[in-house]
């Protein structure tokens, strides 16, 4: 575990300027306190104007051929978006000279590379297994330094005791624990898993965001065990919007007042229909609970509705626009 405490590290006198360097809401509370001050200046008007993004993912949903990242960003700028959040197993070529191209592709159209989605797995009783997954993450943080990425989404993983992943949505994301193991065991192992990637994090500067995705952190309090155990900087939270199937807008509000920040969040919409499901979210809700928190970083739209993301993408911009801007 990295050699500083989340808190500690707040209550360094550099940490806006480092914050901000990291493009995220890593400064969020202490930033927002100093804005509070200067009420009259024309920071005022803005400061609760956010920054909007799409993830590649909107564009593809696993479905089909895999839209390659490039096209993904030029769709991008052409829709209006702020910036674009890579879906890692979008990527088709992940050599230096392949994520050069997609860095200077963002910024020659003005956008930020400002998420990372990665997927992984800690919930196994098998040793080996993890250090694998470990090695694959830190891998992946690698990818988002070249990048330039700020931040990375990561996962606690399931216990893989469904069927399929159809069968899990159809279960609302709960599956039974394998055989002799139990949830406190899995916690222990994301946990120790998470903790081995800080180092690397931290040398990276890029904060890994803890998400609501199934397994261990299909709950708010899944997830918040994790994080407040950990208690690191560089351990912080992805908030999916469209990943809590009850008490919604309770657990939101519970990770959006923790006192670990949310790093970025990602916010649902189902145009035509979802896939698994749909939900009617209620985005003024939502972006109330955001501002009330503090919370001042990137909303990034995953689009996961039936109708055509040319369509859909565009109309899901509009939405989050009226009630982020």
């Amino acid at each position: 575990m990295v050699d500083i405490h989340r808190r500690g590290f707040l209550g360094q006198a550099g940490v806006v300027a480092g914050a901000i360097g990291l493009g995220g809401s890593f400064s969020t509370r202490i930033a927002s306190a100093a804005i509070d001050e200067t009420a009259n200046s024309p920071v005022e008007s803005n400061r609760h104007r956010y920054p909007i993004g799409v993830s590649t993912y909107s564009f593809w949903q696993f479905r089909g051929e895999r839209l390659g990242i490039l096209e993904c960003i030029d769709r991008a700028a052409a829709m209006g978006f702020d910036g674009v959040e890579i879906l890692l197993v979008q990527m088709r070529d992940t050599s230096n000279p392949a994520l050069q191209a997609i860095k200077s592709r963002a910024h020659s159209l003005g956008l930020a590379l400002m998420g990372f989605s990665t997927h992984q797995g800690f919930v196994s009783p098998d040793a080996e297994f993890r250090r694998a997954e470990v090695e694959k993450t830190l891998g992946q943080i690698e990818l988002a330094y070249r990048l330039g990425i700020p931040t990375m989404r990561i996962n606690t993983g399931r216990w893989g005791t469904s069927g399929s992943f159809d069968e899990l949505m159809a279960n609302k994301g709960i599956e039974p624990t394998l055989p002799g193991h139990s949830e406190d065991e899995a916690f222990e192992w994301v946990i120790a898993a998470i903790e081995s990637l800080l180092p690397k994090a931290a040398e990276c500067g890029v904060v890994l965001g803890l998400e609501n995705h199934w397994g261990l952190g299909r709950t708010a309090e899944g997830v918040l065990r994790i994080v407040e155990a950990i208690d690191s900087p560089w351990l912080q939270m992805t908030l999916d919007t469209g990943n809590f199937l009850e008490r919604a807008y309770e657990q939101m509000e519970a990770m959006a007042s923790s006192e670990v920040p949310l790093t970025l969040v990602q916010a649902k919409t189902y145009f035509g229909g979802g896939r698994w499901y749909s939900l009617d979210l209620d985005y003024a809700r939502i972006a109330s609970i955001l501002r009330n928190s503090g919370y001042r970083g990137w909303i990034s739209l995953e689009f996961e509705g039936n109708d055509d993301a040319e369509v859909g993408v565009p109309e899901s911009l509009a939405l989050l626009r009226k009630h982020f801007s």
